[in-house]
């Protein structure tokens, strides 16, 4: 079966900001209006690069030079128009215009709806982590078995709530979540901050460092796109540690993070050769067997 292209005129309604936060950058400043970024395109120490959210366009004041979100992807990628496309058609969302609320609405899926919220006992979820190599008594810790609705199906899941009540959602087959979605906040009162990218992050890090993880205040971005958001919570820390994927977008935004939060370091050297914590766990690269310091209730 051939996958239908995406022409250049779907493409142009895609949003340049959510583009930018995919590929790790963050943006210096944000109104309702516009966004700054340090431009993407050259190295520069104070943001010069602005995309309107009104018309979707971005302009680099330093080399005069601006476009829609294919020519930004071409110019960042070194690539052309065509793989630009392709690139783009990894279901970044579509930029708010009325017009672009229109072609938005027609391609969300109905909304997950919570059914049932239970203490993790379902045996598919028990097998599902061990197959991550998380032990059930550390998931009870920070996350719950799931029930929801799903176009008038039930489906189950671990999932992780958000600071708005919204649940990340993940078993064998299903990545989703409820709305709305956000970022998860576990503010414990420590004056260190843990940043992960997702829930199997969390629950790796409690595993291979639980001394770490019992100590420190917790955020999980559930999504890369949350990190300019949470940006004046870091501020509030003494000491952010930052364990974002190892791959493109997450070495990124952890050097611009790095850049705009004086405090914070990179903590990612802990999973050295592999994409992310888990991916370090499944493989056994890790030398601290799982004990918990404290008795936690389910």
């Amino acid at each position: 079966m051939k996958t239908k292209k995406m022409t250049c005129e779907e493409a142009r309604s895609i949003s340049i900001f959510e583009t930018l936060i995919k590929m790790g950058h963050i943006p210096t400043r944000k109104s309702q209006k516009e966004a700054w970024f340090l431009s993407p395109l050259r190295s520069e120490t104070e943001a010069s690069f602005k995309i309107s959210f009104r018309l979707n366009r971005w302009y680099d004041f330093g080399i005069g030079k601006g476009g829609n979100v294919i020519d930004l992807v071409c110019l960042i990628l070194n690539c052309s128009v065509a793989e630009a496309l392709a690139y783009l058609s990894e279901g970044i969302p579509v930029s708010n215009s009325s017009l672009n609320s229109q072609i938005r609405s027609k391609e969300i899926e109905p909304a997950n709806k919570i059914w049932k919220i239970l203490p993790i006992e379902h045996k598919m979820l028990k097998r599902y982590l061990q197959t991550r190599n998380i032990p059930v008594e550390v998931a009870k810790i920070y996350c719950k078995e799931i029930w929801y609705i799903s176009n008038g199906k039930r489906f189950f899941a671990l999932g992780l709530q958000n600071h708005l009540g919204g649940w990340e959602l993940r078993n064998l087959y299903f990545k989703t979540s409820t709305p709305p979605k956000s970022y998860s906040y576990l503010n414990r009162g420590n004056e260190h901050m843990i940043v992960l990218e997702g829930m199997f992050d969390l629950l790796s890090l409690a595993i291979i460092n639980p001394e770490e993880v019992e100590n420190a205040d917790l955020l999980i971005l559930n999504s890369l796109s949350f990190l300019p958001e949470v940006l004046d919570i870091l501020t509030l820390y003494s000491t952010v540690t930052l364990y974002l994927d190892r791959d493109s977008a997450g070495i990124r935004a952890t050097k611009n993070v790095l850049r705009i939060i004086p405090h914070s370091k990179d903590g990612s050297q802990l999973f050295k050769g592999h994409k992310d914590l888990n991916e370090k766990l499944v493989h056994g690269a890790h030398d601290k067997k799982y004990k918990p310091l404290k008795a936690k209730a389910d």
